[in-house]
């Protein structure tokens, strides 16, 4: 796994460090800058991935390595697969589930809309695989999108890329003998994030309501906020034991000790920066005062840099 972890850096540092350096350049625009052909630069950056796979109870599994941790549910119904990854990832994350098991994929959940989860729903729905989701994924994958902090656009994806089974706030399915709870966060990480609760093997997927052991990107052009994102780690905490193993969307699998320091992290850093702010002090001024300094070698070594960090906290406070 912490080869995956190296790997997933590497992917997105790129992205990473110009948002941060666009953000000191223009903190009027918060992170502007000049990404070209986003979309072809992570898929090409995925599609050399190293797919780990990660066994965890009762027939279910994750697959890391393209884009957000894939979880797979084996079984005489089928697989039913938790987000699909980049589509350029194909080839390894079709051969990874085939040693899982031969059977086909007739069940595929989005966790939310962003590429790294679902650039590869056209290949899965085309094996015959339903896409359920929540309607705000369907909204978002069906018409252009633009990730402001990238200054990225994100075209509309494929007819058969798009989830044809929606709901608004909670949905029960049952597959494998299985019982899954999926329910819609309100809004944190963006405004399409669900949960999935494996509840009889004691397994839940957060999607990008969670990021362990680093910084979390907060997509606010999607809805998203810092309070969302500490409601969202509450509510995880709260339907979760210490006997619950816990998918992030990124990072290693999880318990309900480190999901409680993510929270607590979050908090912390809502609190400081709020300060700060009220004091008067401006994006570059926060940002330079470092108030997440503790934790900044660790959890900015990830996807999001402890600068972008802090100046996503500073825009939703």
């Amino acid at each position: 796994m912490t080869e995956t972890l190296h790997l997933s850096r590497r992917r997105f540092l790129t992205y990473g460090s110009m948002a941060a350096s666009a953000f000191a350049l223009h903190p009027r625009s918060l992170f502007a800058q000049e990404v070209s052909a986003f979309v072809a630069k992570s898929r090409a950056a995925a599609a050399n991935a190293t797919i780990t796979t990660i066994p965890l109870r009762s027939n279910v599994s994750v697959l890391a390595g393209s884009g957000g941790n894939i979880a797979v549910l084996t079984g005489f119904d089928g697989k039913l697969v938790v987000d699909s990854g980049y589509a350029s990832s194909q080839p390894q994350v079709s051969n990874a589930m085939g040693l899982l098991s031969s059977s086909p994929i007739k069940q595929l959940i989005n966790t939310h809309w962003h590429l790294d989860h679902t650039d590869g729903n056209e290949w899965i729905h085309a094996t015959g695989a339903v896409i359920t989701a929540h309607e705000n994924t369907q909204k978002r994958l069906s018409t252009t999108q633009t990730i402001t902090a990238f200054n990225a656009v994100v075209p509309a994806a494929p007819s058969g890329a798009i989830p044809t089974e929606v709901f608004t706030d909670k949905k029960v399915m049952h597959h494998n003998k299985v019982t899954l709870q999926l329910v819609h966060y309100m809004p944190a990480h963006t405004d399409s994030d669900i949960s999935i609760h494996f509840e009889e093997p004691a397994i839940l997927h957060t999607g990008d309501t969670w990021f362990n052991g680093a910084y979390p990107f907060i997509d606010y052009s999607s809805g998203g906020s810092i309070d969302g994102m500490i409601h969202a780690a509450t509510r995880n905490l709260a339907i979760t034991t210490g006997e619950t193993m816990i998918i992030p969307g990124h990072g290693p699998i999880g318990n309900k000790a480190q999901l409680a320091k993510f929270r607590d992290v979050l908090v912390e850093a809502r609190e400081k920066v709020a300060a700060l702010k009220q004091q008067g002090k401006t994006l570059e001024e926060t940002v330079a005062a470092k108030p997440m300094a503790k934790y900044d070698e660790k959890w900015g070594a990830g996807f999001v840099p402890a600068t972008l960090f802090v100046g996503l906290v500073y825009q939703g406070v």
